[in-house]
């Protein structure tokens, strides 16, 4: 199992290319279902979960082709095609339940495994139930055996009216992708509204979809009988750019972060400014200057888009350690989102937990230690604690780290971090 092993702290500077969004590429991926024709898929990261898709496809009965560089895929439709999302692929990627909607809108029929990915506050956290309620009121019939979803539609999936209780991505997505070759108009209501989402239907309406937004949080999908060949380019990582933002706010650094829009992430590069962070956004790039001071910040709370997003919420927990004074952050979206707090103690923050809200004293002497990751974005928290802390910082679990961040300690030694993967 890998480690990292981090000598700090670290100063950085230099440039870095941020690479595409593993968010947005997961449900395009799973989306290439609903096609006959070839789909070329440019701008892929290569992470674990993207691997994880592309096997998942494979498994289906899909061929794929890499190019030379491994970022762009050629994805075609053979004639023995299967409806089977197994256990032993879909455990380690919540993303995996998304090929549901379409086999069953394409073909029907599916056997779909409940994904895993992530632990944060377990199923209640992140339910799956507004996925199948959301689709059985567009015709699907499903029963739950053996830990397997078995799902069928006599013909085609109905339009429907759709208002979700609560604001859900995935669930969304699911609804986009299994409304897109339905019969007839779905509206969906209370939709999320994440740039990840808006690439899905660029995507999917540069094949022919009807697709329009009404409001900010409305979807409308006319259904078409088939969607056309095409060629699409993922955005890029929107938790990535932020990641590198704090690195260079949190180290005093001078960094220039390629290969994304600034507009996407206005709420954080508020957040960065109002820490000390001076920050010039250009039309595909940011130029970020670290302070020689961090100022403590108060009421960060998470919130689904265009909020501060509760991907990001243990890299600033980092970097508020660092503050001149205390700040605190509430956790709206997945409780379980401070399971890294125990682990940044270790390295000598001081951090108190009340309900949902974190107190985040400050000025704190971070120090090298043995850390172990619970989850993707801890990881990422780890690996800042450790750019900041003093002497060696060993992360452990970076398998975590490597389902959602390409060759990160690559990018990191490049701008100055002193940090090497061990394998072990």
């Amino acid at each position: 199992m890998d480690k990292f092993k981090i000598i700090g702290p670290s100063k950085i500077s230099g440039e870095v290319s941020i690479s595409g969004s593993k968010n947005a590429a997961l449900p395009i991926l799973a989306s290439t279902l609903l096609f006959d024709k070839p789909v070329v898929i440019e701008n892929l990261p290569r992470v674990r979960d993207i691997d994880t898709m592309l096997n998942l496809l494979k498994s289906l009965g899909s061929k794929i082709q890499f190019s030379k560089n491994k970022k762009t895929v050629k994805i075609y439709k053979t004639k023995k095609y299967k409806y089977f999302g197994s256990y032993s692929i879909l455990k380690t990627m919540r993303a995996g339940i998304l090929i549901l909607g379409p086999l069953v809108s394409k073909y029907h029929k599916s056997i779909c495994s409940f994904p895993g990915g992530c632990v944060l506050n377990g199923n209640s956290g992140r339910p799956v139930n507004l996925h199948l309620n959301a689709l059985k009121k567009m015709g699907m019939k499903y029963e739950i055996k053996k830990g397997y979803i078995h799902a069928k539609s006599n013909g085609k999936l109905k339009g429907a009216t759709i208002k979700f209780p609560k604001i859900s991505v995935g669930a969304t997505e699911q609804l986009i992708m299994s409304a897109v070759l339905a019969e007839g108009r779905t509206l969906i209501k209370h939709a999320a509204i994440e740039p990840e989402i808006k690439d899905l239907t660029n995507f999917l309406k540069s094949a022919g979809a009807n697709i329009k937004w009404i409001g900010k949080r409305t979807c409308q999908i006319i259904g078409v009988n088939s969607l056309n060949q095409t060629t699409y380019s993922v955005m890029g990582d929107r938790i990535e750019t932020g990641t590198f933002c704090v690195a260079a706010t949190l180290a005093k650094g001078n960094l220039i972060i390629k290969n994304f829009n600034p507009k996407i992430i206005q709420t954080e590069l508020n957040l960065l400014k109002k820490v000390g962070a001076k920050i010039k956004i250009f039309q595909s790039k940011i130029h970020i200057k670290g302070p020689q001071k961090i100022k403590n910040i108060n009421n960060i709370t998470t919130k689904e888009y265009n909020g501060f997003p509760t991907d990001l919420q243990p890299q600033f927990m980092v970097l508020l350690c660092k503050a001149n004074g205390a700040s605190s952050i509430t956790e709206n979206i997945f409780q379980g989102r401070f399971i890294h707090v125990m682990e940044l103690q270790r390295l000598g923050a001081k951090i108190k937990i009340k309900n949902n809200t974190a107190i985040i004293e400050g000025n704190s002497n971070l120090s090298g230690t043995e850390v172990m990751s619970s989850d993707l974005r801890a990881s990422a928290a780890l690996v800042l604690a450790g750019i900041a802390a003093k002497g060696e910082t060993i992360v452990s679990r970076i398998y975590h780290l490597d389902r959602g961040y390409e060759k990160i300690e690559n990018k990191l030694k490049k701008i100055g971090v002193k940090i090497k993967r061990i394998s072990l």
